[in-house]
């Protein structure tokens, strides 16, 4: 009986108007693949392509490759059709996907947007950074933290290593990296591919988030991505006046090598276990997966 309210609930909540789902099913591309619940997911998400301005004082150009969702839409798609838990995304502004995927698609990746009002970060230790010896702290850090996260309920992690290593670009003040982790006992590596801009406040954070067997395409993908967000007049880098804005107290190598928390890589590990499995037994709403797959076949 309960099970039976459940669904029904959910049926309700995914009631939509036509309009939104002649909308959803011109932008997606594969909408039609999907039963009703699938629709029905697609159609009460607003993906937006084109110029999007954020209140972190971040201009975006998405042109007519990617797609942008907003913080609402965002934790719809990480929450109720990835299965994570209900604060999944909780410090997300939004994500994007390329156009070329819906965000319940079984071979799909996206990129979660954050910012992070740490400061003016110094960079110019920048050239001078090992980042061999960097890793081997990493690793290190990592191995030290794992007696906590098991403590804390979640798997230990092995940094395996780069999966691509850190570039600094000092013109644009653009950094990215990439790294290998391993969670407990997983065949399946997770991928933990990280940009960052920095600005006069702080930093903003695009984390793709996919598999260790998609890096061929996140790098293929990477020289558009780097040019999709600027910060806007007054925002920027250079508009940093010393002494009277804060400076972070962490310079290029403290934001590569920061310690990773309980819970990283968590997302990812969830959209793996969407492609191994088909679903997630995480929230209840995790159900809701097997319906948006309607028949179709999981391994």
């Amino acid at each position: 009986m309960g099970r039976t309210f459940f669904w029904l609930g959910l049926v309700l909540a995914f009631s939509v108007c036509p309009a939104f789902a002649e909308k959803s099913a011109d932008f997606f591309k594969s909408y039609q693949q999907y039963n009703d619940a699938g629709k029905a997911f697609l159609d009460k998400i607003d993906p937006k392509t084109g110029a999007i301005d954020l209140a972190e004082g971040v201009h975006l150009d998405l042109k007519d490759k990617f797609y942008f969702l907003n913080k609402e839409d965002t934790t719809s798609v990480l929450t109720e059709a990835w299965g994570n838990p209900p604060d999944a995304g909780s410090d997300a502004v939004g994500m994007i996907f390329p156009v070329s995927n819906d965000p319940i698609a079984e071979n799909n990746w996206g990129i979660e947007l954050r910012w992070e009002k740490i400061g003016y970060v110094d960079d110019s230790e920048a050239g001078s950074i090992d980042y061999n010896e960097l890793l081997r702290n990493m690793r290190a850090d990592t191995l030290s933290g794992n007696d906590q996260r098991v403590k804390d309920g979640y798997s230990p992690i092995t940094l395996i290593g780069w999966a691509s290593p850190p570039v600094y670009d000092a013109v644009n003040k653009r950094l990215h990296w990439a790294k290998e982790l391993q969670f407990g006992n997983d065949a399946v590596h997770t991928l933990n591919y990280d940009v960052r801009f920095l600005g006069r406040e702080g930093v903003f954070v695009m984390s793709y988030i996919a598999t260790v067997e998609q890096l061929p395409e996140i790098k293929q993908s990477l020289d558009e991505v780097l040019d999709l967000a600027v910060f806007k007049p007054g925002k920027t880098y250079l508009d940093f006046r010393p002494g009277v804005d804060t400076v972070a107290a962490i310079g290029i190598g403290g934001l590569i090598a920061g310690k990773l928390a309980a819970k990283a890589g968590f997302l990812v590990v969830a959209l793996i276990a969407l492609k191994k499995f088909g679903l997630i037994l995480l929230i209840p709403l995790a159900g809701l997966w097997r319906i948006i797959r309607g028949n179709k076949t999981t391994s």
